[in-house]
C-alpha cells in the first residue's frame, strides 16, 4: 500500500479519489487553505489533514496528487519535486485508477455531478458495487466517493483544465457542451475541441451517450459515428429530432408528488424496446435528461432497467444541487450549485414547477470574473422564472480582484425586481426583513454565498 499526499485535499475533486484511496487500504495525507466540509469527512474516515502548505506535510509520502488550482510555486510541489516524489494532476492519476474497470465517464458543462450520482446509485442498488467518484456528496450514500470491488468505475468527467483527457472510458456520457471556463477555454472552439478530443479516448468497443436535445452536445454526434463508435442519443420527445440510430426518450411528462417528474420511456437499445414509467423526486425537466442518460448506461450493461427504474425514484440528489437546506416561518430555503445561465435558468424552472403560486427569490453569487464578463448578456437575461433577484458581488476564486462589479450586470437586466447587494452579510440582513411566509428562497453560488442558507435559516427562527 502506498502513502499518497493531496496539495487541495478539501476540494470536491481531490477529496474523492483520497476517500477511494482510504477504502483501498492507502495511507492519505493532505493539506490545504482551510478545513473544508470534504476534509472534515476525511479526518473521520483516517487522512491526516493539514492546514497550510509545508514541506515537511510530504515526510514519508511515495507521490504526491495536486489540485488545478495549486501553482507550480507551491511549497509542497517545490519540495516534492526536490526530493524527486512524483507529482500528479488529477488527470494524470485517475486514468490509473481506471485502467483495469469498465469506466463510465459522465462530462458537460451541466448535470455531470447528478448524472454521475444517478448512476453510481442505481448501479450500487441493483448490487454491482461500483467504485465511483462525484463532484458532490450523494445524498442517499453519504459520500463522495467509493472503492468499489464490482467491475464498472463511475466518474464525474470535469473539463477544467483538461482533466477529462486523462481517463479511460469504455462508456461516456456527454450532457450539455456551452461555453464555460473562460480563463481555460478563451473561445468555445477550444472547447469544442476538447470534447472532440474526449470523445476520441473511446475505444473501438466504445459507446458515446449523447444528450441530443442540447445542439453542442449533439455536435458529437456525427464524429464519433464516423469513428466507427456506437452511439445513443437521449432526449425528452418534441424538442429536438434524434440524431442518432439507438435512442432513449422521455414522453409524456407530468408533475408528481414526489416534486419532480413522471415521465414513460421508451428506448430501442435493446432487442425487444423497452417501455416503463419513471417517477423522480428531483425536480426539474433537466432531471428528467439526466435520468434517461443512466437509464442508457443501465441497458447497456445488460442490467434491468424496470429495477433501474426503481431506484431512480428513490434518488435524492447531492449536495447543492436543489439542496433544500430546511424551513423556517414558512420560508423554503434552498442550496444550488448552479453558476451558469443555462443551470440558472434551469434551476429557476424547476422551483416554478416544484412551487406554483409561491414567491421566489433568486440570490445569485457571480463566481469568477471571467466567467461573468463573457457571459455577461446571457446572465442578464437568465433569472425571468424569478421574482426578485438579488446580485452578489463576484466571488473571485482563482483569479485576481478586478475594477469590474456585478452591479454592471443588475444594470442590463431586463428583470422587473432586480438589486445588488454587494456583501453577503448585508443580502443576509436584507432577507431577513422582507421575507414572508410562502415564499421560497433559491441561493445560487458555486463560492460561499451558501452560508447564506444557514444565516437566513438562523435569523428567519429568532425572528
Amino acid at each position: 500500500m502506498a502513502k499518497v499526499h493531496f496539495i487541495g485535499i478539501g476540494g470536491s475533486g481531490l477529496s474523492a479519489i483520497a476517500r477511494l484511496l482510504l477504502e483501498r487500504g492507502d495511507t492519505v495525507t493532505g493539506s490545504d487553505r482551510t478545513l473544508s466540509p470534504f476534509a472534515v469527512e476525511l479526518q473521520k474516515a483516517g487522512a491526516r489533514v493539514y492546514i497550510g502548505h509545508h514541506p515537511r506535510n510530504l515526510t514519508g509520502a511515495d507521490y504526491v496528487v495536486r489540485s488545478s488550482a495549486i501553482p507550480d510555486d507551491n511549497p509542497e510541489v517545490n519540495a516534492a519535486r526536490l526530493a524527486k516524489i512524483p507529482v500528479y494532476k488529477r488527470a494524470d492519476f485517475l486514468g490509473q485508477l481506471m485502467a483495469d474497470k469498465t469506466g463510465i465517464a459522465v462530462a458537460g458543462t451541466h448535470g455531470k455531478t447528478t448524472t454521475t450520482a444517478m448512476i453510481a446509485w442505481v448501479l450500487t442498488e441493483l448490487q454491482r458495487d461500483p467504485s465511483f467518484i462525484v463532484g458532490s456528496t450523494m445524498k442517499n450514500l453519504g459520500v463522495n466517493a467509493h472503492a468499489g470491488q464490482g467491475n464498472t468505475f463511475v466518474i464525474e468527467a470535469d473539463e477544467y483544465d483538461r482533466m477529462f483527457l486523462g481517463l479511460k472510458p469504455r462508456i461516456e456520457i456527454v450532457t450539455s457542451l456551452e461555453h464555460d471556463h473562460p480563463d481555460c477555454y478563451p473561445t468555445f472552439e477550444d472547447m469544442f475541441t476538447a470534447f472532440e478530443s474526449f470523445v476520441d479516448l473511446l475505444p473501438a468497443d466504445g459507446t458515446l451517450i449523447v444528450c441530443a436535445d442540447d445542439s453542442g452536445a449533439a455536435s458529437l454526434i456525427n464524429q464519433a459515428r464516423k469513428a466507427g463508435k456506437a452511439v445513443v442519443g437521449y432526449a425528452i420527445q418534441g424538442e429536438m429530432t434524434i440524431m442518432s440510430p439507438t435512442w432513449i426518450q422521455a414522453r409524456t411528462l407530468e408533475t408528481n408528488s414526489l416534486g419532480g417528474y413522471r415521465f414513460q420511456v421508451l428506448s430501442n437499445l435493446s432487442d425487444a424496446n423497452t417501455s416503463m414509467t419513471v417517477d423522480l423526486q428531483v425536480p426539474g425537466e433537466h432531471n428528467v435528461r439526466n435520468a434517461l442518460a443512466a437509464l442508457a448506461v443501465t441497458e447497456l450493461l445488460g442490467l434491468s432497467t424496470q429495477q433501474a427504474a426503481e431506484a431512480l425514484a428513490n434518488f435524492s440528489g447531492t449536495g447543492r444541487r436543489f439542496e433544500i437546506r430546511g424551513e423556517a416561518n414558512g420560508v423554503t430555503v434552498i442550496d444550488d450549485y448552479a453558476h451558469h445561465p443555462t443551470e440558472i435558468r434551469a434551476t429557476l424552472a424547476a422551483a416554478r414547477a416544484r412551487y406554483p403560486g409561491r414567491r421566489i427569490w433568486a440570490v445569485w453569487q457571480p463566481h469568477t470574473y471571467s466567467r461573468t464578463q463573457t457571459l455577461f448578456a446571457e446572465f442578464s437575461r437568465a433569472f425571468k422564472d424569478a421574482d426578485e433577484v438579488i446580485v452578489s458581488e463576484v466571488y473571485a476564486s482563482r483569479e485576481p480582484l478586478q475594477e469590474f462589479t456585478s452591479a454592471e450586470i443588475v444594470s442590463a437586466m431586463p428583470h422587473a425586481s432586480a438589486r445588488y447587494i454587494g456583501t453577503l452579510k448585508e443580502i443576509s440582513h436584507y432577507l431577513i426583513k422582507q421575507l414572508k411566509p410562502g415564499d421560497v428562497l433559491l441561493v445560487l453560488s458555486a463560492g460561499d454565498a451558501n452560508q447564506i442558507c444557514t444565516d437566513v435559516l438562523t435569523g428567519l427562527q429568532e425572528r
